[in-house]
């Protein structure tokens, strides 16, 4: 009897040993703030303007790898040396880290929480705030900034129905004369989930349904649009290819009449025509910008790809759709139609 006690005394002792160790390789320490859950990893390689690779995690108790130290470096080097053009104040940039229930994590966002980081530091443009505090979207806290950047915030938790306060406030932010930007999957913000706000979605110029052009090991080619734009200046007017995950924009969200498209997909080249897949996909918008209300809005779909965060033209392009949404780069964003 004594010793079946003690041999079952010992069973449980290993038994919580190997619980112990098993949480701790599974990383399983806590979370950051801010509604956000899920899992997602990000990879790609590329020639030309870019080469990475890269993975990460969301909540849900991982945490997500972020830049290293000789990939910092790379963005320092790589990030444009001075503002376009002086602030006619001191700027502020609030960076919204906030994901949906459950929605997919890109492992660029943290990259991209850095290279603003640096940029504002290096330039003096702006300093960047990143939050994953959805009530930074109150009134009284966003009256303190002067543009907001969607960071790839898939599925982010507002909408008239559930949080009105709030989407008024960023609604009459924008339209009283403010800005606000999206990277990348800043256009799959407004309308999947359990939160749905057309006029969010209608205010960016466009939402995800796709992207057949993805970040694997083909380079697509971008045509620029509009060579003569100062948003336009680092790519000297010349097309160019990389490797990243290109969204699909269709109408009616998307619409010439609406934006002023900077650059889109060149389908004139037989590679990135061959992913096209609806009749819309003949004209992909890359980057575009517009005006809401007395407001600025600036979009641009590159940044999947970790690379981009080094990738010296798109950072100055990024700096001067930044300094559009702050007020401080003055740009005719008349649409021109097609």
């Amino acid at each position: 009897m004594r010793k079946t006690l003690i041999f079952g005394v010992m069973v449980m002792i290993i038994m919580l040993q190997v619980s112990n160790s098993f949480a701790g390789a599974t990383g399983e320490t806590g979370t950051r703030t801010g509604d956000r859950r899920g899992i997602g990893t990000g990879r790609g390689t590329g020639r030309g303007m870019g080469r990475g690779m890269g993975r990460g995690f969301g909540q849900g108790g991982q945490q997500q790898r972020g830049p290293s130290e000789e990939e910092i470096k790379k963005m320092e080097e790589a990030m444009p040396a001075k503002a376009v053009v002086e602030p006619n104040k001191p700027r502020k940039l609030l960076v919204i880290d906030i994901l949906g229930q459950g929605a997919y994590r890109h492992s660029s966002i943290p990259y991209w929480n850095k290279a603003l980081e640096i940029m504002g530091e290096k330039t003096g443009a702006f300093t960047a705030v990143v939050s994953s505090d959805i009530n930074m979207f109150s009134a009284e806290n966003l009256a303190q900034f002067d543009a907001v950047c969607l960071n790839n915030s898939v599925s982010l938790p507002l909408s008239p129905d559930k949080t009105p306060e709030l989407c008024k406030a960023l609604m009459d932010f924008v339209k009283g004369g403010k800005g606000i930007m999206a990277i990348h999957a800043g256009t799959d913000t407004f309308y999947t989930g359990a939160y749905v706000w057309p006029e969010g979605s209608e205010m960016l110029g466009g939402k995800f349904s796709g992207h057949p052009w993805t970040a694997g090991n083909t380079e697509w080619a971008v045509k620029i649009d509009e060579p003569d734009n100062p948003l336009m200046v680092p790519f000297k007017g010349e097309g160019f290819k990389l490797i990243d995950e290109i969204y699909r924009t269709e109408p009616p969200l998307y619409s010439r009449d609406k934006q002023l498209v900077l650059m889109s997909l060149d389908m004139s080249d037989e590679t990135t025509k061959g992913r096209a897949q609806k009749p819309t996909d003949a004209d992909t918008g890359i980057s575009w910008i517009k005006n809401w209300g007395e407001g600025r809005v600036f979009y641009c779909s590159l940044g999947h790809v970790h690379d981009v965060t080094w990738t010296a033209p798109i950072l100055e392009h990024y700096l001067r759709g930044i300094q559009f949404a702050l007020g401080d780069l003055k740009v005719d964003a008349t649409p021109k139609g097609k």
